[in-house]
């Protein structure tokens, strides 16, 4: 029987939560979001609980109104948390439009020897209305924006090749640090970019940090199947996030590359709380500061344990290769996960044990 490995396990960290009226809530520590404190308490307590990856949102524009209005970079936030986490994957976000891919590659690239190899880099483009924030080029539509996005992370990817593994020498007699004819220029000339490279950082320790991209409309999923290693995804049910797991593998097959090596991740929005009663409770405060409408993907409302029931689900129904949970009101939810992950038997699909001494 092939190895089908376990279900891995997202926390997307959105400032106070990825409710807008999170920050009205009474412990959501919104005095203290932009200090790094709150970032790295909050992604201990991620790591604590035995979530595999923390992704970083991140935008050139600000929040909506009735929202808390303000951010961090995303890449910053996962710098200082690498000194402080073990083993936690960190997924900053990172804008391509107005950003150049050098700086990029290397931003990752530093994070991944920061991190000890635990960098990961969830692609974004811009959205309305920030072409006037930089004055630099006109409005792009998506098309334009995830052509350029395409080229920028083959850029990026080329530039962490630039190095080769073995290029630092550091050869006291001969008073050579590197040995130059293992640094290679990419040579690459697009549309948007024309980057001769070598990179100035070394190779990452992965070599390759984890590349993610949203597959939310067509030219973001185009440019998913052919670049991603992490596909995220929102459905409004398991059926389909199932099909759309199930096209988005083709499409990586077609493209040439092998889906086995590709993981498709399901978001899904959360409010925990000791009762399915209270949960709905602190929803419906939520929804009364600020209202929302619609989920616009898979979401729990409930316990913890309710919740590990539908993680079971995802896995059996081979809805995604694993879930990026995205807490309405974040600090709420951190003291809940632990028991939301799975325990290590269930992580390797090990059934928990009967015990011997139970009567029949």
């Amino acid at each position: 029987m092939p190895y089908s490995p376990p279900l891995l396990l997202g926390l997307e960290l959105s400032g106070t939560g990825a409710h807008p009226a999170s920050w009205r809530r009474a412990d959501s520590r919104a005095e203290e979001l932009f200090t790094g404190a709150y970032w790295v308490d909050a992604l201990r307590a991620a790591e604590n609980a035995g979530i595999d990856l923390a992704f970083l949102p991140d935008s050139f524009t600000l929040q909506a109104p009735g929202a808390a209005v303000g951010r961090l970079d995303a890449v910053a936030i996962a710098a200082r948390a690498a000194a402080v986490t073990n083993r936690i994957g960190l997924v900053p976000q990172a804008s391509v439009t107005h950003t150049e891919p050098f700086h990029l590659s290397k931003a990752i690239a530093s994070l991944d020897f920061a991190s000890h190899g635990r960098a990961g880099w969830e692609v974004g483009v811009s959205g309305a209305g920030e072409a006037k924030l930089f004055g630099r080029k006109p409005e792009q539509g998506s098309h334009s924006r995830w052509f350029e996005a395409d080229e920028a992370v083959e850029v990026v990817s080329r530039l962490w090749d630039s190095w080769a593994d073995d290029a630092e020498i550091r050869d006291v007699a001969t008073g050579r640090f590197i040995d130059r004819d293992r640094l290679h220029y990419i040579d690459f000339t697009g549309d948007n970019f024309a980057v001769k490279g070598p990179s100035i950082t070394p190779r990452p320790p992965q070599g390759q940090p984890l590349v993610t991209i949203r597959a939310d409309e067509p030219h973001s999923a185009r440019v998913a199947v052919h670049r991603a290693d992490l596909i995220r995804i929102a459905a409004r049910d398991l059926e389909t996030a199932a099909a759309t797991r199930s096209e988005l593998r083709a499409a990586v097959a077609a493209a040439g590359r092998d889906p086995n090596q590709v993981r498709v991740l399901l978001d899904i929005d959360i409010h925990l709380a000791a009762t399915a009663d209270d949960a709905a409770i602190d929803v419906a405060q939520l929804e009364d500061w600020t209202p929302t409408g619609v989920p616009r993907t898979v979401f729990h409302i409930g316990t913890p344990a309710e919740l590990r029931e539908l993680l079971t689900e995802v896995e059996t129904e081979c809805a995604a290769d694993g879930v990026v949970l995205r807490p309405l009101a974040l600090t709420a939810a951190l003291p809940y996960l632990a028991a939301v992950a799975p325990t290590l038997r269930a992580r390797l699909g090990l059934p928990r044990t009967a015990n011997r001494y139970a009567s029949a």
